[in-house]
């Protein structure tokens, strides 16, 4: 009678890759990807490991049921860094598009959660744009 527990680890992952710049807005992607994988939206991914073809992080984005993309400015290079490594069906979540500008937005909690909450949006379905 040693029976295991049915593990519920077989669904993909939802990944977020998000710009982690220099500048404001890069903090800001950073900082609401790392919220939103603390609540459990999304499990926050390394944008690095895509950019050096890291083979074990390209075969868990191939899996992912779900790719959000946090960019900061409108150079949009986390998005380009998936576009490169073959990733095109992701959504993309651009800060420029919510009213924040490089060198012109606050690190604060405000801004961070206004992004995490469209991210959110987006990551449960709703509110989020294709690439």
């Amino acid at each position: 009678m040693n029976e295991k527990p049915a593990c519920a680890c077989g669904t993909a992952p939802k990944l977020i890759f998000a710009c982690s710049g220099s500048s404001d807005v890069g903090a800001i992607a950073d900082q609401a990807a790392r919220k939103l994988t603390k609540d459990g939206a999304g499990k926050m991914y390394c944008l690095a490991g895509i950019g050096g073809r890291v083979s074990v992080i390209m075969e868990s984005t191939k899996s992912a049921a779900k790719i959000l993309v946090i960019d900061g400015c409108p150079l949009d290079c986390a998005g380009n860094t998936l576009r490169q490594a073959g990733f095109n069906e992701f959504e993309h979540l651009r800060l420029c598009e919510i009213g924040m500008a490089k060198g012109q937005s606050e690190v604060c909690d405000v801004s961070i959660q206004k992004v995490v909450e469209k991210g959110r949006a987006i990551l449960e379905g709703w509110g989020g744009t294709s690439v």
